[in-house]
C-alpha cells in the first residue's frame, strides 16, 4: 500500500465531508507496528546523511482540529531521530511584537536550517484558519488600508502562501504538509478523556470547547485551504486520524518517502583530505602506549 500516494490531496473539487477519518486501507495494529519499526530504522539513517550533507532540509507542518494528534505525531514518528537534527516549534496566537510583522515573519524564522528537519505543530496556516472563522482577529493585525477586503484577502493570502512555500522549495526546503483528518465523535471522546482523567487534565484547554461549536466552519475553511495550496512542489496529504496508529504510521511514511526523492549522501572527501586524514590517524596510533593499541591498531 502507497500511503503517500493514496493520501495526497490532489483534487480541486476536493472536500473533507468525503473522506473517512477512520480509513486503514488494508493496515492492522499488528502490521503497523511492525510497519513503524522499520520506518524508524529507515528514518535514522536518512536523516543521518541529510544531517551530514547539509545540503537540504524538510519543513513538516502539522495541522488539524484540537485533539486530532499533532503532539503524538511529533512523540512517535521522530522519536527515532536525532534530536541535534530536529527542531520542532509550536505556534501559539502571535504576540504583539509578532503582529507588528506581516503573518509569514514568525514563521520564517524558525524554518529548518539545512541538515535538519523542522517541524511545525501548527503554522502560517493559522492565518487562514482561525482568521477565517473568527475574523473579528483581524483588527489586531493593524493591516494596510490597501489590503482586500476579507472576502478578497484569503485568495491573496492563498497565493502568498504557495509562492512562499515554492521559495522554500527552490532553496533547498521540502515542505511536507499533513492535515490530521479527525471525526466530531473522535474528538469528543479524545476531549471526555482527558477531562475524566486527572493526569491528563492539563491537556485540555478551555477554549477547546468553544472552537468545538466552529466544527462546521473549519471544515469549510480546512477544505478551501487544500483546494487552494496543495501544489505539486508542495502537496497536502490528508491523514485520517481517528486510529491513532494509522496517522503515525501515514506520516512516518510520507517523511521516509521525501527523505528517500532528496536522496542526502554522505560528504566525500578529496584525495588531500583522505590522505590528511591516514597520517592523523598513523600519528595518533604512534602516539598511544603499546598497552592501550588493542582497538586503535588495525594496520
Amino acid at each position: 500500500m502507497n500511503l503517500p500516494a493514496t493520501l495526497r490531496a490532489n483534487s480541486k473539487k476536493f472536500r473533507l465531508d468525503r473522506l473517512d477519518p477512520h480509513y486503514r486501507g488494508d493496515l492492522s495494529r499488528e502490521t503497523a507496528a511492525d510497519l513503524q519499526g522499520h520506518q524508524l530504522v529507515e528514518l535514522q539513517a536518512l536523516q543521518s546523511r541529510l544531517y551530514a550533507e547539509r545540503r537540504n532540509a524538510v519543513l513538516v507542518i502539522l495541522q488539524g482540529m484540537d485533539a486530532s494528534g499533532k503532539d503524538g505525531i511529533v512523540q512517535h514518528v521522530m522519536s527515532g531521530v536525532n534530536p541535534a537534527g530536529c527542531d520542532i516549534t509550536s505556534f501559539k496566537a502571535p504576540s504583539s511584537g509578532e503582529l507588528d510583522h506581516d503573518y509569514l515573519w514568525r514563521c520564517h524564522q524558525k524554518t529548518p536550517p539545512r541538515g535538519t528537519i523542522g517541524i511545525f505543530n501548527r503554522s502560517y496556516y493559522e492565518e487562514v484558519l482561525v482568521v477565517r472563522v473568527h475574523p473579528e482577529l483581524l483588527v489586531h493585525e493593524r493591516l494596510p488600508r490597501t489590503s482586500p477586503k476579507p472576502a478578497h484577502l484569503w485568495k491573496q493570502r492563498y497565493r502568498q502562501i504557495r509562492d512562499f512555500e515554492r521559495h522554500l522549495v527552490e532553496n533547498g526546503t521540502r515542505v511536507v504538509k499533513c492535515f490530521l483528518h479527525l471525526s466530531p465523535e473522535e474528538q469528543l471522546d479524545r476531549f471526555l478523556q482527558r477531562i475524566d482523567d486527572p493526569t491528563r487534565n492539563w491537556k485540555f484547554d478551555v477554549n477547546d470547547e468553544r472552537e468545538r461549536r466552529h466544527w462546521d466552519g473549519y471544515q469549510e475553511a480546512f477544505s478551501e485551504m487544500i483546494r487552494e495550496t496543495s501544489t505539486k512542489i508542495a502537496p497536502w496529504y490528508v491523514i485520517p486520524a481517528d486510529r491513532k496508529w494509522f496517522a503515525r504510521v501515514a506520516v512516518a511514511a510520507i517523511l521516509v518517502e521525501t527523505l528517500q526523492d532528496i536522496n542526502p549522501h554522505f560528504p566525500e572527501l578529496e584525495e588531500a583530505q583522505r590522505q590528511a586524514l591516514k597520517d592523523i590517524r598513523k600519528r595518533l596510533v604512534q602516539s598511544e602506549p603499546k598497552s592501550r593499541r588493542k582497538h586503535t591498531d588495525r594496520d
